[in-house]
């Protein structure tokens, strides 16, 4: 970032992988450090037993090539978001980098602001939503339950309704705590679950492989640099996001 710290928007970046689609990556923040991408929707953070080519892979080829490494190239995320998630995502390219990334992520130093599209009006609008959560690890899904129960966390939510854009109404999300599928289930929870997120009751759309739910920015003071550090992740290209994006950008702004 040299003298100018924050915000970094670079001109995507086409990235050639194995045989998925020649996907254009826009990477949004690097330094020696730290790099952050835009991640679309329906790609894998990691390898999985899919097969299917990561994100980790194609940012690995990205850098290999970029800076003529012979050998292998560190890089590991600092923190997640679902495959069918898109928006802000950070990886380490240094084992310093990874420490003091992800402690920041742990002692919730990361303040991070997600917009979702929801099909119907959370009522209330606007809340701080608390509750205990239990993940079931073999459905791989999370529910709300009453009270501490074994296995339970407390999940933490800032939510507030920004307005409608086409069918659906727009959601501005702050978590407060980093628990799996957390918003997904608070949305659940207030009766308006995200479009496209059918494990969670929200109503289906044409891209199976996505669920409106955008992690737009993130803020933080640089581990290593010691300076703020603003990320914004541009609204998806993906179709119900680009038609409403008129109507986001005028939401947004009278905020």
């Amino acid at each position: 970032m040299g003298k100018n710290p924050g915000l970094v928007s670079l001109t995507p970046l086409k990235v050639v992988f194995c045989a998925l689609a020649m996907n254009d990556l826009e990477i949004i923040y690097e330094d020696n450090h730290l790099i952050a991408i835009n991640k679309p929707n329906g790609l894998l953070v990691h390898t999985d037993d899919t097969g299917d080519t990561s994100l980790e892979q194609m940012l690995k080829e990205y850098l290999k090539e970029k800076y003529k490494k012979p050998g292998n190239v560190f890089l590991q995320s600092c923190h997640r978001l679902d495959r069918p998630v898109s928006g802000a995502l950070i990886f380490a390219k240094t084992s310093k980098g990874k420490e003091r990334m992800s402690a920041l992520f742990a002692a919730r130093k990361v303040d991070k602001t997600y917009l979702a599209l929801v099909s119907r009006f959370p009522d209330p609008d606007e809340g701080d939503l608390e509750t205990w959560i239990l993940k079931d690890r073999v459905k791989n899904t999370v529910e709300v339950v009453k009270g501490e129960k074994s296995g339970a966390v407390k999940a933490r939510t800032l939510y507030k309704t920004l307005g409608k854009v086409g069918n659906f109404f727009l959601v501005r999300l702050h978590p407060l705590t980093g628990k799996s599928h957390q918003l997904r289930v608070h949305m659940k929870f207030l009766g308006c679950p995200i479009a496209g997120d059918v494990k969670y009751g929200g109503p289906s759309i044409d891209d199976p492989s996505s669920i409106l739910l955008h992690c737009r920015k993130m803020e933080f003071i640089h581990p290593i640099q010691k300076v703020p550090v603003v990320l914004i992740a541009d609204i998806p290209r993906q179709t119900l996001w680009n038609k409403g994006r008129r109507d986001i950008t005028a939401l947004e702004a009278s905020e």
